[in-house]
């Protein structure tokens, strides 16, 4: 079946949209479809987090919401799921407990970022668990206040979060499962024209087939870097195909030696297994974006974009990872340092997809570490990034150039930019770079 007409849940009602505008943005469509201008736009590239709001999504049997930043997701992306904002919380005259504890707690001055945060604790009140103060921190990481300071807002979250959610949507949580239920009946949605169009297939087999007919589309996953064509290069993107809707490329398999991830798998979903293959990898996924940009991007999707400032390909090169695309019903695989030819370019034929990947977990005797280094005074390209895998039977590496993108033993992955790299006589010889705890010290590369 295909649907001209995208479906989500809002304010416990069903909400078709059939708008052939495929690149209107959730925030466009609050503050001037619906009217709902609670939900502000601040930097419109997904860094203030004032546009944050909840999505919930259906996963195991229940309902998880995940704050996302409205400026830069497409409404496509919104099929299937439910859609909470700010003006919803208040019950009556009677507040929501985030809010209710930003004012007891004076969170609030300017109150311009003000619902971003309180939208940002609403998902970390529905968490399920007590937060530390660290969880806390982590999880308003992707707001910023410029007025009021961090610390009633932190305290505020502590007064709200208490692992035990009692509000509306924790009453309603069963109904809303059913009503999301219905809305993912694997149908395929087709808005606009064959010159311009939204599409959202559910079909493993329909995407591949509509991205075959149209080698020219847009591949949209979380819109984390896509959203910014539109809204600071104001791109027009005529025709744009959504992953998000395909169950199958969410998978993520763990077989004990290899960890298989589905294209569209999000950090938020993939975050657990992968930070499970080495502490290093959970420290740089817990430095990537943001809560709001880990809930929307994709490992696939930074892989696919061939971006040479993307934080998982240096790791993902060092860890021997490979990569399955898809073009109609014809598969390749490939290692993933040989996917990405020069700058911005990457061997993926017009209309081929990034399907899968597969991640070889470290062995016993086997050593990882992973850097990611944070500056202001740098301009993108120079931020460093690297990963280093090596085995104890290694010989030394001296000091040299390194010819090709591969090393055997030990394997090291650098941003895919340049045909070649040096490592730096600071870098240990004879073994793995320091871990987080000694990198930890230095002020070149301080924890945030």
């Amino acid at each position: 079946m295909v649907r001209d007409k995208i479906r989500f849940l809002r304010r416990g009602r069903v909400v078709m949209y059939g708008s052939a505008t495929p690149t209107r943005t959730v925030l466009d469509y609050l503050r001037l479809e619906e009217k709902s201008r609670g939900t502000k736009e601040g930097c419109n590239e997904g860094d203030c987090g004032a546009c944050t709001v909840a999505l919930g999504t259906l996963r195991d049997g229940r309902v998880i919401y995940e704050p996302v930043n409205a400026c830069i997701m497409l409404m496509g992306q919104l099929h299937g799921k439910e859609l909470v904002t700010v003006d919803d919380l208040a019950d009556g005259g009677t507040l929501h407990p985030t809010q209710q504890s930003m004012v007891d707690r004076h969170g609030s001055q300017c109150g311009f970022c003000t619902p971003g945060f309180v939208m940002a604790l609403f998902t970390l009140y529905h968490s399920g668990k007590k937060p530390a103060r660290q969880d806390i921190v982590d999880h308003i990481a992707g707001n910023l206040c410029r007025c009021t300071g961090y610390r009633p807002i932190v305290d505020a979250a502590r007064d709200a979060c208490t692992g035990r959610a009692i509000d509306r949507w924790a009453k309603a949580e069963k109904e809303t499962v059913r009503q999301l239920q219905a809305l993912n009946d694997s149908g395929d949605i087709f808005v606009g024209t064959q010159e311009r169009f939204l599409a959202v297939p559910a079909k493993a087999e329909t995407l591949a087939q509509l991205a075959a007919e149209h080698p020219d589309a847009t591949i949209v996953a979380g819109s984390t870097d896509v959203g910014l064509w539109i809204t600071k290069q104001l791109r027009d993107l005529p025709k744009i195909i959504h992953t998000c809707g395909v169950a199958e490329l969410h998978a993520i398999t763990d077989t004990g030696d290899m960890l298989s991830l589905g294209a569209a798998a999000t950090y938020s979903e993939a975050e657990r297994h992968l930070s499970a293959i080495d502490p290093d990898v959970a420290e740089v996924l817990r430095r990537l974006g943001a809560k709001q940009v880990r809930a929307s991007g994709t490992v696939g999707g930074n892989v696919a974009n061939g971006s040479p400032i993307g934080d998982m390909p240096p790791m993902l090169i060092a860890l021997g990872a490979a990569l399955h695309l898809r073009h109609g019903n014809d598969m390749r695989k490939l290692a993933i340092e040989d996917f990405f030819i020069a700058y911005g370019k990457q061997d993926r034929k017009p209309g081929e997809l990034v399907w899968c990947l597969d991640i070889p977990k470290l062995k016993r005797n086997e050593a990882f570490r992973a850097y990611k280094i944070s500056t202001g005074g740098l301009p993108p390209r120079g931020l460093p990034m690297a990963g280093w895998r090596r085995h104890p039977s290694a010989q030394c590496v001296p000091k040299r150039r390194l010819p090709g993108h591969r090393l055997t033993r030990p394997r090291l992955g650098t941003p895919p930019s340049e045909p070649s790299y040096t490592i730096s006589s600071r870098s240990p010889t004879c073994g793995p770079p320091p871990p987080i705890a000694w990198r930890r010290r230095k002020r070149w590369c301080t924890r945030r």
